[in-house]
């Protein structure tokens, strides 16, 4: 099968075409090549800035294309227009699957919800700045012009969560492995049920592939693991996978982390974000069509062993740093709160 990939060498767009590539299949990527140009030499590498250069992707033609990085609807119809997709026929591109994300859906929403939970809306559609507020919307404004442009039954939307994996450059997921595997006193905050999902990219490249070969249609929610799962969970399954004899949660209160200007400071807690609820999706839709996540244990022990691979310095905007860490955790203590708050969702 010949794919075609935009994007395609940074993370989630990595792990798509090496499991392309591993299956056989024809690899296409088209990205400016500033990132990692030199992975994978089978594939046919076309380069070009999706903004205002996709002459590259001229007199070719694809069974499947894959879109890894549209934020702004124009991207999304420059390419269409590109490929000769309009009213519903995919033109050069073939089947198409636009990676969007649950930013999609609009809060709050109950847990367990599915695909047809209702979507965020733009107040600007004609906006070309994208920010925390706007997001979900661009995506959802991306979501519908392919759908359009490629139509509904050639089209397939895949929402992930925090993708997580080897290689991921957000840091976020690597910051709680690293750290909980060094050991001692480690700051976490409640509470602990608030709900947190995440999905290996390795898993997800692999199953959007198979989107791809099958000509699957649809939206679909690309998480892991299925609700109740709470952010005390996830630190608790890094703990019994990486942790040395010594290492010790302290949970510290939303509250206090609110009072210490560290609301939005560790990276996954579902207490510094105002969509957390959308960390709570069913992901049967996702499941049914082939999506298998990997144990988390596996995931995190494999991320674990990729840092001590090839070590890498922390960014230093991803979570505390070590003397701030050492500092809360001493005012916590100091202020008589217990080493472990009572509440699961507060101190």
């Amino acid at each position: 099968m010949r794919l075609l990939i935009i994007g395609g060498t940074a993370f989630v767009g990595r792990y798509i075409a090496e499991a392309a590539l591993a299956d056989g299949h024809e690899v296409t990527l088209f990205n400016r090549g500033r990132t990692n140009p030199d992975l994978f030499p089978r594939a046919t590498h076309l380069t070009g800035d999706r903004n205002d250069d996709l002459s590259a992707l001229a007199g070719r033609e694809w069974d499947a294309t894959i879109d890894v990085c549209a934020y702004f609807p124009r991207q999304v119809h420059e390419l269409a227009r590109t490929l000769g997709a309009q009213g519903g026929h995919t033109g050069r591109g073939g089947h198409h699957i636009y990676v969007s994300s649950m930013s999609a859906y609009k809060t709050p929403v109950a847990r367990g919800f599915t695909e047809d939970a209702p979507l965020a809306e733009l107040d600007d559609p004609d906006t070309e700045a994208m920010t925390n507020e706007n997001y979900g919307g661009l995506k959802v404004a991306c979501e519908r012009l392919a759908a359009r442009m490629y139509g509904e039954s050639n089209t397939a939307i895949v929402r992930p969560t925090y993708v997580i994996g080897p290689h991921d450059r957000s840091y976020r997921m690597t910051y709680w492995v690293e750290r909980i595997a060094a050991g001692g006193a480690v700051l976490a905050a409640a509470g602990k049920a608030d709900p947190i999902q995440v999905i290996d990219a390795r898993d997800m490249g692999s199953w959007i592939v198979g989107l791809a070969v099958d000509n699957v249609s649809g939206a679909f929610s690309a998480v892991s693991p299925p609700p109740p799962f709470g952010f005390g969970d996830l630190l608790d399954a890094i703990s019994q996978t990486v942790a040395p004899p010594d290492t010790e949660l302290i949970w510290v209160s939303k509250e206090f982390m609110v009072a210490q200007g560290e609301a939005e400071t560790l990276p996954l807690w579902p207490g510094g974000d105002s969509e957390s609820d959308i960390n709570a999706a069913d992901p049967a839709a996702a499941a049914a069509t082939g999506l298998k996540p990997r144990p988390l244990s596996q995931t995190i022990s494999e991320i674990h062993a990729a840092e001590l691979a090839n070590p890498r310095p922390a960014r230093p905007e991803v979570g505390l740093k070590p003397e701030r860490e050492a500092e809360l955790i001493s005012l916590w203590l100091e202020s008589g709160k217990s080493r472990e708050p009572g509440s699961s969702s507060s101190g």
